[in-house]
Protein backbone atom coordinates (compact mmCIF):
# COMPACT_ATOMS: atom_id res chain seq x y z
CA UNK A 1 0.00 0.00 0.00
CA UNK A 2 1.56 3.36 -0.64
CA UNK A 3 2.28 5.21 2.27
CA UNK A 4 -0.08 7.71 2.75
CA UNK A 5 -2.44 5.15 3.39
CA UNK A 6 -0.66 4.05 5.98
CA UNK A 7 -1.68 4.55 9.84
CA UNK A 8 -0.11 7.14 12.11
CA UNK A 9 2.13 6.25 14.16
CA UNK A 10 2.96 2.72 13.33
CA UNK A 11 6.50 1.51 12.10
CA UNK A 12 6.29 0.45 8.38
CA UNK A 13 8.79 -0.88 6.23
CA UNK A 14 9.59 0.28 3.18
CA UNK A 15 8.80 -2.36 0.45
CA UNK A 16 9.18 -0.30 -3.25
CA UNK A 17 9.55 3.35 -4.85
CA UNK A 18 8.32 4.76 -7.76
CA UNK A 19 8.13 7.24 -9.81
CA UNK A 20 10.82 8.22 -12.65
CA UNK A 21 14.64 8.01 -11.64
CA UNK A 22 14.53 11.49 -10.83
CA UNK A 23 12.04 11.30 -7.86
CA UNK A 24 13.48 7.55 -6.90
CA UNK A 25 17.00 9.74 -6.52
CA UNK A 26 15.18 12.60 -4.68
CA UNK A 27 13.24 10.15 -1.87
CA UNK A 28 16.64 8.16 -1.59
CA UNK A 29 18.81 11.32 -0.70
CA UNK A 30 16.12 11.75 1.88
CA UNK A 31 16.74 8.65 3.50
CA UNK A 32 13.88 7.02 1.53
CA UNK A 33 15.53 3.14 0.48
CA UNK A 34 14.20 -0.51 0.24
CA UNK A 35 13.80 -1.88 3.38
CA UNK A 36 14.16 1.21 5.15
CA UNK A 37 11.34 2.10 8.04
CA UNK A 38 9.22 5.11 8.19
CA UNK A 39 6.69 6.30 10.64
CA UNK A 40 3.72 8.53 9.60
CA UNK A 41 3.80 11.22 12.65
CA UNK A 42 1.14 13.71 11.53
CA UNK A 43 -0.75 14.33 8.15
CA UNK A 44 -2.23 17.40 6.97
CA UNK A 45 -3.93 18.22 4.22
CA UNK A 46 -2.78 15.33 1.99
CA UNK A 47 0.80 15.92 3.04
CA UNK A 48 2.46 14.01 5.71
CA UNK A 49 5.68 14.45 8.23
CA UNK A 50 7.31 11.33 8.83
CA UNK A 51 9.99 9.72 10.71
CA UNK A 52 12.79 7.98 8.36
CA UNK A 53 16.77 7.17 9.76
CA UNK A 54 15.88 9.30 12.93
CA UNK A 55 14.74 12.36 11.14
CA UNK A 56 11.48 14.46 10.51
CA UNK A 57 10.66 15.32 6.92
CA UNK A 58 7.54 16.54 4.92
CA UNK A 59 6.92 15.06 1.86
CA UNK A 60 3.72 15.69 -0.80
CA UNK A 61 0.95 13.42 -0.69
CA UNK A 62 2.13 12.88 -4.04
CA UNK A 63 5.56 11.65 -3.07
CA UNK A 64 4.11 9.78 -0.44
CA UNK A 65 1.99 7.69 -3.56
CA UNK A 66 5.30 6.67 -4.59
CA UNK A 67 6.58 4.95 -1.64
CA UNK A 68 5.05 1.28 -1.32
CA UNK A 69 4.98 -0.09 2.11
Amino acid sequence: MPLSLASMGEENIIRRIGGNPEAKKHLENLGFVVGGTVTVISAMGGNLIVNVKESRIAISREMAMKIMV
